[in-house]
């Protein structure tokens, strides 16, 4: 432990910056692994949340052990494997190199291609096979008993055998006259496969013999999809133009045609529960379903999804039907109504467009409330997808909704929220979060607990523009009021539990320009706003008075305040960051090196740190006490929003065009990070965003704790510096009840003395060994050996006095000193009390005993050893010292000695707890 001596003077901030050492050695190691470190310290790639499915078609399967169907999904590098009895997730795969492009799956394995290659996964999770020989991208992938036919861009046909990995077959088309756009293997045909291309002709093939049995001329419309009807020989055949043909293969014969107007085909179904039921989806979100027998529309179901429906499938024997689009939703209908249509049974459902702000929900750091560019409000847990709940869309009119009982709501839903607040205080009683809407004045309120809008819309009544926008909220740790900011530069406050307006900042405004950011401290007593003019206003929360004001440098972006330490933070137009501690109003910081917008700003829960994310595709991590960076990393998307948990063991990003919410370990939590600043020519690397699968980030997790070992290496020595006081790494035991032993003694005394047992047992000495044997007497061979006690040897010295007397010599008492830190409370009062002439010692050895504390107190090393034996030592010797001169000299020095480094460091601190209380 080192106290500063000299580097306690102008603490001018609340952060005072530490002492500044002048060890070469520290600081040719830090630049040393600073050369070395490129990606995070800090933080790890953990996983992402919110992502269940993309535009890749679902795969089903039916697992004969468990009697179970499972669904797969593709969520970017890997996919999910969920249960479809209660779409509870059971796997997630390994990640793959690229993004997967096309899944198959049969009874045993799981195909995946990525670029040109693809692997098959046994037990939903681990690659066992992968396939290379395409040059282009695969697009379509078929089981086929024990070999798999991969198909890519250029019309190549690739037949493997699945556990040799060995190429079995491969056919060249020309792409020009026969593009491949579906393949299907028709059931009951051995060895044959249908082949259907864009140029809307199709051709039957037998793989073994490698021939092409029959072509089928097409409608001259491209095929999309192709799927087996449960009659033999019949085939279901989707168009470009909407249409859907039942042909029969075998005869070459049109059964009958659909037509539906939403766009091309993009999956096909069939119902083998004993309804003549065909699906079939749409690039719209619509999917038909069309009767077989009577061959009319018997209904639709409209805006099943939010965007083109990748895949449909009906599970065999049973009225399920499961779906997933590119809208990020996993759905699952039953259709047991009288009318044949399905109803919503079970889904997994994220956003369906990028998010625009996230922020963790309460204090447990377990949910993260996120909004999105498709209107809704959503709240993801990071413990389990079970907890994940979505709060809907923002309603204009929601009573007039379930009134007349709309089925379309797209004409009366609010626009995307571009900011919230929330806080959970209240949320059993009334609305706890407050959002503002883009292009909108009204700012909504809504229910976490019910999982709604809530009931009111707060604007105030005396705006007529249409131009005025909500553009700030905040909400009391409270509870019970809201504040917001509008492009007016008007700043009001509302009551949550009743909606009325309660009163306005200023006069008529708060700011001349836009409101960029309003926040309110801990105990409702001030309230900080901002405005696209460059001013900073401290406000009166209660009589709405204006207290003082601050000019920036530029105009702010984003505004954040740590209410449990007061620290405000201001991103600038400049893209620097300024710190202002709300009590004193004072900037305390000032962070610049952004190389874009700063869109977003997290403090960490102890309000050490300060976490920046902009546009130049950066987070870097400042630490506010010492006003350095820290950390910083780059990623390949730019982050929007972060959002540090509560608890400290997560930092929650958003990233352009991207859905998900992704997740990064705090690596100073489990592990040992040197928080050493960056230097000035720092170049980060670009760090994947997390997946799904916890796996993959042990790799990343490995590589960022590797800076650290280098300073875990490297020795402190025992003194930095000569002008620091450095206590000793005793415990306390050792030296702070020097002077009440004789207390401590009293006390352990016993009471009685110890108790004869009655009879004590007999027992015959043996000898240890394999066999027993009894030990012999002892005999005395020495009958000249003399009763009486020899007084020499109790009079011997201690090593202790011995090198006391050899300091006095050669003035070395570094033995002595070590000889003393190794000795216990009792050992250190006896070796004192034994330094006396009238216990063995001598006058000469008292002496070099003060010289030895006055040594101690020159290299200001072992501060408080040196204080707690000089006690001891005149506790025991008082009386003493005034009839001898010469150990009476020695304390005299030692007495000014000792004051003149005590007043100095009393003086300090002093002044430290006068800085303190101003």
């Amino acid at each position: 432990m080192t106290v500063p001596l000299d580097t306690l003077k102008g603490l001018d901030t609340c952060f005072p910056s530490g002492p500044e050492l002048s060890g070469a050695g520290i600081a040719a190691a830090m630049e040393r692994a600073s050369e070395r470190r490129t990606a995070s310290a800090l933080f790890a790639g953990f996983r992402a949340l919110g992502l269940f499915s993309n535009d890749i078609p679902h795969v089903v399967r039916f697992s004969a052990l468990k009697r179970r169907f499972y669904v797969t999904t593709c969520v970017g590098k890997s996919f999910h494997t969920y249960d479809v009895q209660k779409l509870s997730l059971v796997a997630v795969s390994n990640s793959v190199p690229q993004d997967i492009c096309c899944m198959a799956a049969d009874g045993r394995l799981v195909f995946a291609a990525y670029g040109n290659v693809f692997s098959a996964f046994a037990r939903n999770k681990e690659i066992v096979h992968t396939f290379k020989g395409h040059k282009a991208e695969i697009h379509l992938l078929q089981p086929f008993g024990d070999h798999i036919i991969s198909v890519d861009t250029d019309s190549i046909l690739i037949i493997w055998h699945i556990y040799s990995e060995e190429e079995y077959l491969q056919l060249t088309f020309d792409k020009s006259v026969f593009k491949i756009s579906a393949i299907l293997h028709p059931s009951t045909y051995l060895n044959k496969i249908l082949l259907g291309s864009e140029q809307g002709s199709l051709q039957l093939w037998n793989v073994k013999s490698n021939k092409l049995l029959y072509t089928f001329p097409g409608w001259k419309l491209g095929v999309t999809a192709l799927q087996q009807a449960p009659a033999v020989d019949v085939v279901a055949i989707g168009l470009m133009s909407g249409q859907v043909i039942i042909h029969n293969i075998k005869f070459n014969e049109t059964l009958m045609k659909f037509r539906q107007d939403w766009g091309p085909i993009t999956s096909i179904s069939f119902r083998t529960d004993g309804h003549p039921v065909m699906a079939a989806g749409s690039p719209c979100g619509h999917i038909g379903l069309w009767d077989l027998e009577d061959k009319k529309l018997i209904n639709q179901m409209r805006n099943a999804h939010s965007t083109a429906i990748a895949g449909l499938t009906f599970l065999h024997r049973e009225p399920l039907l499961v779906t997933n689009g590119a809208d990020n939703a996993l759905r699952i209908w039953i259709f047991d109504g009288p009318t044949g249509e399905g109803r919503l049974l079970r889904f997994r459902m994220g956003h369906s467009a990028p998010l625009t702000s996230i922020r963790y929900y309460g204090q447990n750091g377990q949910q993260i409330l996120s909004a999105s560019q498709d209107g809704t409000l959503q709240s993801f847990s990071t413990v389990h997808e079970k907890f994940n709940k979505s709060l809907g869309h923002g309603l204009i009119n929601k009573k007039r909704v379930k009134r007349k009982g709309l089925q379309n709501t797209m004409s009366v839903r609010l626009p995307p929220i571009t900011k919230f607040a929330a806080e959970e205080a209240r949320e059993s009683d009334w609305d706890g979060i407050i959002a503002c809407h883009q292009g909108k004045l009204s700012c909504s309120t809504w229910n976490y607990q019910k999982s709604t809008i809530g009931a009111y819309f707060l604007k105030p009544k005396e705006m007529k523009k249409d131009d005025i926008t909500a553009t700030a909220v905040d909400i009391t740790s409270c509870g019970n009021f809201a504040v917001i900011g509008l492009s007016s530069g008007t700043v009001d406050v509302y009551n949550m539990q009743s909606g009325i307006h309660r009163g306005s900042f200023g006069k008529d405004q708060a700011h001349k320009g836009s409101v960029r950011g309003v926040a309110v401290d801990g105990l409702n007593q001030l309230t900080v706003t901002t405005g696209s003019e460059g001013l900073l206003k401290f406000w009166n929360f209660k009589n709405k008075i204006l207290i003082h004001s601050v000019s920036l440098s530029s105009s702010p972006n984003v505004m954040l305040l740590h209410r449990d330490s007061g620290i405000l933070g201001l991103a600038l137009d400049d893209f620097s960051i300024s710190v202002l501690d709300i009590e004193t109003r004072k900037i305390v910081r000032e962070f610049s090196g952004h190389q874009g917008q700063i869109n977003d700003m997290a403090f960490s829960p102890d309000g050490r740190w300060l976490i920046s994310a902009a546009m130049d595709c950066s987070i870097r991590t400042w630490d506010l006490p010492s006003g350095c960076l820290i950390d910083c990393f780059l990623l390949d998307s730019a982050p929007l929003n972060v959002s540090m948990s509560p608890t400290g063991d997560f930092l929650a990003t958003s990233h352009v065009d991207h859905l998900g919410i992704f997740l990064w370990s705090n690596i100073s939590l489990y592990s040992v990070v040197s928080l050493r600043p960056l230097p000035a020519d720092y170049v980060p690397s670009v760090v994947m965003l997390p997946g799904t699968c916890q796996t993959q980030d042990v790799e990343v997790s490995e590589e960022t704790v590797e800076p650290s070992d280098e300073m875990i290496e490297y020795d402190s020595p025992e003194q930095l510096n000569e002008q620091l006081v450095t206590l000793s790494l005793l415990p306390e035991s050792r030296w702070k009840n020097l002077l009440n032993l004789d207390v401590i003694k009293k006390k352990n005394k016993p009471k009685e003395p110890p108790k004869v047992p009655k009879s004590a047992p007999f027992f015959i000495p043996t000898i240890p060994g394999l066999v027993p044997r009894y030990a012999a007497p002892e005999q005395n061979n020495d009958p000249q050996q003399s009763k009486v006690v020899n007084l020499g040897v109790l009079a011997q010295k201690s090593d202790f006095c011995l090198k006391l007397e050899e300091g006095l010599v050669n003035n070395k008492y570094d033995t002595a000193l070590n000889l003393l830190k190794e000795s216990g409370p009792s050992g250190i009062e006896t070796e004192l009390r034994s330094l006396s002439p009238d216990c063995g010692g001598s006058v000469e050895v008292m002496q070099s005993f003060l010289k030895m504390i006055g040594m101690m107190l020159d290299r200001k090393r072992d501060f408080e050893l040196a204080q707690a034996y000089l006690a001891l030592f005149l506790k025991l010797h008082l009386k003493m010292l005034p009839s001898e001169p010469v150990l009476l000299e020695e304390i005299t020095n030692l007495s000014s000695q000792v004051e003149e480094n005590w007043t100095h460091l009393q003086s300090l601190f002093n002044q430290s707890v006068n800085v303190k209380r101003k």
